[in-house]
């Protein structure tokens, strides 16, 4: 337990703020963002770990796999700032406590920067810069320029001490069992979310071709009645999104994928994943794991399975 109690300043956390504005400086497909997060808490983690092998190790445990929306990861900071400081203060927090709150947090709110900033504030400033630079102001991207900054400055700001307030609150109460109850929930949280998105990211459709069963007159699109040029690619256009939603061709083609869609949809994603965790839990490298994927999606695709 260190013999004086280590506080960071409201300058060391500015100081924090400011590089986490290169959160994404070293993004890379193994652990996406760590590097920028490591780099963003050097300022702190020096000042709370004087101790060469204690900051070689802080460092070591902030370099696993992170990725959120980069301006959100601001809050998540905060509360780790809260967590190494009462850490190196002699706390009981455990590394498992400080990265359970970081999955947690991280998932959830990944969702969230993208509608508020990149489809909400980013082009209404846009648009207003936009509007004010056709008639001719100069003064159209220098406010565009300057309010985004002051928006996206004093976010990063103040939701980074909302999340170390917020993280000093939790670590106050360790006799209660508090910090392990906001980390077992954060971690459930982040699982959940994490598992809800494989259906959204991980893609993976079967080709082959199960049946071809021919299809009634009436129930495709005849072609050949069809006028010529843009007026029969209109008429076409029609029939297909009408409500009866004429087929393209007169046979209705089953692929594998369609039965594994009937059976339980994204099955074959699922599977995927759970082979990647395994691998995983076997040491296996990451870098081994995406290059084995791509080269079986190749030669599957050459092979017409995908």
């Amino acid at each position: 337990m260190a013999d004086k109690k280590i506080s960071l300043t409201k300058a060391d956390r500015f100081n924090v703020m400011w590089h986490s504005q290169f959160l994404q400086g070293s993004w890379n497909y193994e652990r996406m963002q760590n590097g920028g997060w490591a780099y963003s808490l050097i300022p702190a983690l020096r000042k709370l770990y004087s101790n060469k092998d204690d900051m070689s190790a802080a460092l070591q445990r902030h370099l696993v796999f992170f990725n959120t929306h980069p301006y959100l990861a601001s809050p998540i900071i905060g509360v780790t700032l809260a967590l190494e400081e009462d850490k190196a203060n002699g706390a009981p927090v455990e590394d498992e406590a400080i990265q359970g709150v970081k999955v947690g947090m991280m998932g959830p709110l990944a969702g969230v920067g993208d509608p508020v900033f990149w489809y909400t504030v980013r082009p209404i400033l846009g648009a207003l810069g936009a509007s004010m630079a056709i008639s001719g102001n100069v003064m159209g991207p220098i406010l565009f320029f300057v309010l985004w900054n002051l928006i996206r400055i004093g976010f990063l700001w103040y939701t980074q001490e909302l999340g170390y307030k917020a993280g000093s609150a939790i670590t106050k109460d360790m006799s209660g069992g508090l910090l392990q109850k906001v980390t077992r929930g954060a971690s459930m949280m982040g699982m959940f979310v994490l598992g809800a998105l494989i259906e959204r990211w991980v893609s993976i459709n079967f080709v082959p071709v199960v049946s071809k069963t021919p299809i009634q007159k009436g129930g495709y699109i005849e072609w050949s009645k069809l006028p010529d040029g843009a007026a029969g690619i209109k008429q076409a256009l029609i029939q297909y999104n009408n409500g009866n939603g004429l087929s393209l061709t007169k046979y209705k083609t089953t692929t594998l994928q369609n039965n594994l869609d009937q059976l339980i949809p994204g099955l074959a994603a699922l599977l995927l994943t759970f082979l990647c965790m395994w691998l995983l839990k076997k040491k296996v490298s990451p870098i081994w794991i995406i290059i084995g994927i791509f080269v079986v999606g190749v030669l599957f695709h050459l092979w017409g399975i995908l």
